[in-house]
């Protein structure tokens, strides 16, 4: 089989690449490098069932050819991060919004089957214990910069379910929460990689507001097999999945779990959201999946704790930092 990885020299799409040369499907991924990195997939660049592309998924041209020429579409291309998202929040809607739109496009031209990477921001502010793909969602107003990344991916979910409906494309979307691992990075905001990072160069620990505020992570492992697996099942296209992890720590226990494991001298220090972000910063207080629609389809249960997930990634920043 032949598949477009959109994103591919990011953290995710880099793995889910790896994982489908080793099972012998020739891969192409287009990536901008915006946020993706090359030696993400360097050590790929010699298997002759891989191609890279260093462009945009803006270059509609090259986007239309791949997807002609695929068999499935993982549409993964995003900008992603809270910094980067306060930082260029017309870069992020853009790339969102018309990205999403030239993919499906595409796709639809050559009716190629697609999954939409979204994420758990669409839920925005709502209070539930557990979040069900059926919930409805509450954002911020629209002054607040940090609600454009849950709308304009809100509108990808829209436009993808649309082109299910009135073209039976068939589109499958994976909301995507707090997948942390090997490759990941912590340049635009990504918490666990930040933490470990500080901690294991015995830097103090950065917690931004109470650190009361509450996330689950999910294995980058865990991740792309459900991802494959829904692009696999005959009954996901047009429907919604969470892919996550429900086991729920509070941010400022994160960092204490991080400093302990990692055998870190580091304190833990308390920066406003107002001085970490932009006056006004909203934060979800919780973000916890509920995985009962992805467990019935495919079986999924997380394979590693916490524990070992953080474990994970200090070795492999240890590593970064001897080399």
């Amino acid at each position: 089989m032949r598949i477009l990885i959109t994103g591919g020299a990011g953290f995710i799409g880099s793995h889910l690449s790896e994982r489908l040369l080793d099972q012998g499907h020739e891969v192409d991924v287009i990536d901008n490098l915006s946020t993706g990195r090359k030696r993400n997939i360097s050590h790929l660049f010699a298997n002759d069932n891989f191609e890279f592309f260093q462009n945009t998924i803006m270059n509609e041209w090259l986007l239309e050819d791949l997807i002609n020429q695929s068999d499935v579409v993982y549409h993964l291309a995003a900008a992603v991060g809270v910094k980067l998202i306060i930082d260029k929040p017309v870069e992020t809607i853009e790339t969102n919004i018309r990205g999403t739109e030239n993919v499906l496009k595409f796709a639809n031209k050559a009716r190629t089957k697609v999954l939409i990477a979204s994420t758990s921001e669409v839920y925005g502010k709502m209070p539930h214990e557990l979040l069900s793909e059926s919930n409805d969602r509450q954002y911020g107003p629209t002054t607040a910069h940090r609600w454009s990344y849950a709308a304009s991916k809100a509108i990808d979910e829209f436009l993808a379910l649309a082109y299910h409906k009135e073209y039976n494309l068939p589109v499958i979307i994976a909301r995507l929460f707090n997948t942390v691992g090997p490759r990941q990075v912590g340049r635009y905001g990504m918490v666990l990689p930040n933490f470990v990072k500080q901690a294991i160069k015995n830097e103090p620990i950065t917690i931004y507001g109470n650190g009361k505020q509450s996330r689950s992570f999910t294995y980058v492992g865990d991740c792309i097999s459900v991802l494959q697996g829904l692009m696999e099942s005959d009954k996901a296209p047009g429907q919604v999945f969470n892919i996550g992890n429900s086991q729920e720590i509070t941010i400022e226990d994160l960092a204490k779990k991080v400093k302990d494991l990692s055998g870190s001298t580091s304190e833990l220090k308390y920066i406003p959201y107002d001085e970490a972000y932009e006056g006004g910063f909203e934060d979800m207080q919780r973000r916890c999946p509920d995985n009962t629609k992805i467990r019935e389809l495919l079986d999924y249960k997380p394979s590693i704790s916490l524990d070992e997930l953080i474990k994970i990634t200090i070795d492999y920043h240890r590593k970064l930092l001897s080399t």
